[in-house]
């Protein structure tokens, strides 16, 4: 049995979660302060990629990264480098379909903080960089390390996009979906059912995980009361 479609799934999995983890709370904390109704915009165009298809996702990321589209081509003639159909070109689209998962994880957290908890940092000199990662991320590490979770679970079973702009190649491509798929195809199914179970017991792990995280999470809010 190839393991190379465990191995890159993770890969893809892991650094798509790096990415979005930054990138969502980043988002999640510039947007949350603005204005009602240019939250409300943004808060919808960055949240898309939630409720559109996965190969809608795809689609639209290979008229953007396409060989023959401008960024695509931009790439290709100055610096050699193809952003589609190579193992890392999966992170983009994994990326943009977790994405939304993360920010708005990260949105509920930082809505719940208690701001005068940073008036009070400021009153005693602290800097805004001091605050946000010392009491703001402390306060609400709990929601955003669930969402983290929650979004490598979902890079990790990803498969519409990431077959759309990355595609299988078995050692070079290949993931945990997209190899279920081909099996599947191709009509091998004890292969393909032992890959299902690989996956199920990955996924089963990384749901306890959270369980874990938001029953903590509970627990020492019944002891802040």
């Amino acid at each position: 049995m190839d393991w190379y479609p465990l191995y890159n799934s993770i890969r893809i999995a892991g650094i798509s979660t790096v990415l979005v983890f930054f990138l969502g709370i980043a988002a999640a904390h510039y947007i949350v302060r603005l204005p009602r109704i240019v939250k409300g915009i943004l808060d919808v165009i960055v949240t898309l990629p939630l409720v559109l298809p996965p190969t809608v996702v795809g689609y639209m990321l290979l008229r953007f990264l396409g060989p023959k589209r401008i960024v695509g081509r931009f790439f290709l003639d100055h610096f050699g480098i193809k952003l589609t159909m190579t193992w890392w070109s999966a992170v983009f689209a994994t990326a943009v379909v977790i994405f939304p998962l993360m920010y708005r994880t990260a949105r509920g957290a930082f809505e719940s903080f208690d701001e005068t908890l940073a008036y009070a940092g400021q009153t005693l000199g602290l800097s805004d960089t001091f605050i946000f990662w010392r009491i703001r991320m402390s306060f609400c590490r709990q929601g955003i390390l669930a969402g983290t979770v929650l979004a490598f679970a979902r890079a990790l079973g990803e498969y519409g996009a990431t077959s759309m702009i990355a595609g299988y190649t078995p050692g070079r491509t290949a993931t945990i979906s997209t190899t279920v798929y081909q099996l599947w195809r191709t009509n091998n199914d004890a292969l393909a059912f032992r890959w299902v179970m690989v996956n199920l017991a990955i996924s089963a792990a990384v749901l306890l995980a959270v369980n874990m995280v938001e029953r903590r999470s509970s627990l020492k809010a019944v002891r802040r009361k």
